[in-house]
């Protein structure tokens, strides 16, 4: 009896002992390979580092052209953040090897603030820096708040077949006074203020405050209306439903003089390359300067914006194909 309950006791030992040994062996094995990703990192940190001085410590930059995606709804949580769209304005105006910026647009609109806000920030850009021409291209649509950002640039593109225009603002809303009633439902919502139930779906509406949001309204659309003026200037044609909120195709937005002309990215591309170099059927370097959260693009940001996104385009890590 004595025995068995050695060789049980031993028996648990040694299961204890293998456990433990099995936990210390993996976490070892854990911290080699930590130790080996940290140092592929820094290996490939170095590499770039390398291509970028060059042999004789010069930098690797060609000139290019710097494209800026505006992508889906503009508005902070957005698809389209103005603070991230300034940030790549920003580092394509002051990238000395940038010789001439692409806004790539597909985009529905969205908050006047900041479509205003991306708006305002590149024309403060160009007056900045007055020799690099902004192009704006319109892909599937460009519409509402997009259309706003794209009259800040010098010239705007689309295909034939993209939606241009909606120069309106708009405030949704929706009421259940009678709904209520019928089915027995009272409003009880109590407030300190005379308008703080301003507009409230369940009460009655109130005409007064129909003007008010009317006019308010007004007053921002009369906002937009002045940045199309002004960016377009007497390429504008008079129409009396330009800013009605109706919206147009590519070819009728051209005759309109909402657009410059029918073209693609990489048409502009050629196009600005060509002003610079005489060569208009030349290849182009584009590289993106869109701003976003990738691991690749905060590397970038730590190491030069522009020699980043260069070396993953020409690696390609991050292919940037323009037709």
């Amino acid at each position: 009896m004595q025995d068995q309950v050695e060789k049980s006791s031993r028996w648990e030992q040694e299961v204890l002992e293998k456990t433990l040994m099995a936990n210390v062996t993996e976490h070892r094995r854990s911290r080699r390979w930590s130790i080996f990703f940290k140092l592929i990192i820094l290996g490939y940190v170095v590499f770039l580092t390398a291509i970028w001085m060059g042999a004789k410590g010069k930098p690797a930059l060609k000139d290019h052209v710097a494209l800026i995606d505006v992508v889906g709804a503009i508005g902070q949580g957005q698809e389209v953040d103005a603070d991230q769209v300034a940030t790549s304005l920003h580092r394509a105006f002051n990238e000395p090897k940038v010789k001439g910026i692409i806004l790539r647009i597909n985009s529905p609109g969205g908050t006047p603030v900041q479509s205003a806000y991306i708006y305002d920030e590149l024309k403060r850009q160009k007056t900045l820096h007055p020799e690099k021409k902004v192009y704006a291209v319109a892909v599937d649509i460009c519409a509402s708040g997009a259309y706003y950002v794209a009259v800040g640039a010098d010239e705007i593109y689309a295909n034939k077949s993209s939606i241009i225009g909606s120069i309106g603002v708009l405030m949704p809303g929706f009421g259940f006074v009678d709904t209520m009633q019928k089915v027995g439902v009272e409003q009880r919502s109590m407030s300190a203020g005379k308008n703080k139930l301003f507009m409230d779906p369940f009460s009655a509406i109130k005409p007064e405050q129909v003007a008010f949001t009317q006019a308010l309204l007004d007053d921002v659309h009369s906002h937009f209306i002045n940045a199309v003026k002004e960016g377009r200037g007497a390429r504008l044609k008079p129409n009396d439903e330009v800013f009605t909120g109706l919206f147009w195709t590519g070819d009728k937005a051209l005759e309109m003089g909402l657009i410059d002309g029918i073209g693609s990215s990489g048409f502009v591309a050629r196009k600005i390359f060509g002003v610079i170099d005489g060569d208009k059927d030349k290849e182009v370097l584009v590289i993106d300067y869109t701003t976003s959260h990738s691991l690749l693009d905060r590397l970038a940001s730590r190491m030069g914006s522009s020699f980043g996104k260069q070396i993953t385009s020409e690696m390609g890590l991050q292919p940037n194909t323009l037709r």
